[in-house]
């Protein structure tokens, strides 16, 4: 069934065409930063963490790695963890070439896999019924070949709320990305070991990147500190 906002954009597609290619080169201005992408921290029993996910897992909007999503939930995790984590992310991922990115991994176990994958989807067009099949291919993937027995789906953001996006992109945008989450924390729900964290940031643009489209080191900061509270 076509929702009615769909059918909407459709009189758009012009002017949402030109504001989408405008904003994909514009987003992927910032690198990603350099850093460690893997290491161990911190005292206490031992956590394998993996995190997978696009340029917002690889930290793009900070400096370093340290200031990424990465370094600060490894440094949060570290007071009550060994931790050894091992970041596997990049600019553009979406869920079908992260799937293919971990079937090409050697296989290694992990105790936690965080995912942070969504954007690129939405930006895509990707169907919600194709994101969720993605989602669960994943996950399973995770489960049977790597071991993982948490993990923790971080909802596909608000795009709406991006300061980069111009109307109307924003707003068809936005919606995408609620769709789509809608289906990661249904399936979540119906998934054992797999829990679905809302993005729940404040909306404040002193908390964005340069860029306006990615998280700066606070939002990281806050972002990590949600995700730690949820691993257990």
């Amino acid at each position: 069934m076509i929702a009615p906002d769909q059918l909407l954009r459709l009189p758009l597609l012009p002017v949402l065409l030109a504001q989408a290619l405008w904003v994909r080169h514009r987003a992927q201005l910032l690198p990603e930063p350099k850093g460690l992408r893997s290491g161990t921290f911190g005292d206490g029993p031992p956590l394998r963490l993996l995190i997978l996910g696009d340029s917002s897992a690889a930290g793009v909007g900070a400096q370093t790695q340290s200031e990424g999503l990465s370094g600060q939930l490894a440094a949060q995790l570290a007071t009550r963890y060994q931790v050894t984590w091992q970041l596997e992310a990049s600019t553009g991922e979406t869920t079908r070439t992260a799937l293919a990115r971990l079937q090409a991994m050697h296989t290694q176990t992990f105790d936690c896999a965080v995912v942070v994958l969504g954007v690129n989807d939405v930006t895509r067009a990707t169907t919600k019924a194709q994101f969720v099949a993605r989602q669960s291919a994943l996950w399973q993937l995770l489960t049977d070949r790597f071991g993982v027995r948490q993990i923790v789906s971080s909802g596909v953001p608000p795009m709406q709320k991006f300061p980069l996006l111009p109307q109307p992109l924003a707003w068809a945008l936005g919606r995408q990305a609620a769709r789509l989450d809608d289906g990661l924390a249904a399936l979540a729900a119906k998934s054992a070991g797999v829990s679905h964290l809302p993005m729940s940031l404040p909306q404040d643009s002193d908390l964005a990147a340069s860029d306006g489209f990615h998280p700066g080191p606070k939002a990281y900061a806050m972002w990590a500190e949600s995700l730690a509270q949820e691993i257990q």
